[in-house]
């Protein structure tokens, strides 16, 4: 088999006394989707901050297409890179938070041409229609001109994944994306984010939408005090989980 996407070896990472993160172990390969699971506390936003380096690891590695994150490989050891070298390497990698950070002055498609016209150096008139593409693929083609304050908060996550989807990224990082929405809104999120993994985009999700894991995860990852409790496909660990830990982690969010 290829050598995977993602891979992350070791991962520690703590604040103060408290270790957040104690040797977390990944794999990803191309296309895959796998959905991180468990209690608030458990890590899971955390490790996916240190994936593209939002968040310093204290030890271990992350590996993106074959290249370390963060860090250059010099004479066989690894040398933390400078702010602007990471930011470099997290063109390859788009992230979408809870909160939809989009710019309130820009129109929806400012939004998501801003970083192909600043960072990628795309014509403007290429990054418009590209950005017009990218709008009516997340089901926003006529919401282009439309401010962030006259959208609602399903809309603004749509535009925030257009926006990731428009720098070209390798790798797609969701960190609870639907944690901040009204439960109606919920669906339209989860729709878009089904379509990218139906069309192989390769994501790592944080996520309690059960539903979402089930029928979207190639493999799910259930953690807990900044550890790996299990991993396995969505069919086992969310209907037979091996552990009693995620037994009544599943419990609790199924009741």
């Amino acid at each position: 088999m290829s050598e995977p996407l993602l891979r992350a070896i070791g991962v520690r990472k703590s604040y103060g006394h408290n270790e957040v993160l104690k040797g977390i172990d990944l794999d990803v390969r191309r296309g895959q989707v796998v959905c991180l699971l468990g209690p608030s506390g458990a890590g899971k936003s955390t490790f996916l901050r240190c994936l593209n380096h939002l968040e310093t690891i204290d030890d271990g590695q992350v590996w993106v297409d074959g290249k370390p994150i963060g860090f250059e490989l010099r004479n066989g050891k690894l040398y933390e890179l400078r702010e602007r070298d990471v930011a470099k390497q997290r063109r390859d990698i788009g992230m979408v938070f809870q909160r939809f950070n989009l710019f309130g002055h820009r129109t929806a498609l400012e939004n998501v041409i801003e970083g192909p016209i600043r960072v990628l150096g795309v014509a403007p008139d290429v990054a418009r229609r590209e950005g017009r593409e990218l709008l009516d693929r997340v089901g926003l083609g006529e919401r282009g001109d439309a401010y962030p304050a006259q959208l609602s908060g399903g809309q603004q996550q749509r535009v925030a994944i257009a926006r990731s989807l428009a720098m070209k990224p390798k790798l797609m990082l969701f960190d609870e994306p639907t944690s901040a929405l009204d439960p109606e809104l919920v669906g339209e999120v989860l729709a878009v984010m089904n379509t990218l993994a139906a069309d192989g985009m390769t994501m790592v999700v944080v996520t309690h939408e059960i539903a979402f894991a089930s029928e979207a995860a190639d493999e799910v990852v259930f953690m807990a005090d900044g550890a790996v409790v299990e991993t396995g496909p969505p069919e086992r660990i969310l209907k037979t989980p091996e552990h009693e830990r995620t037994r009544q982690f599943l419990a609790r969010v199924l009741a």
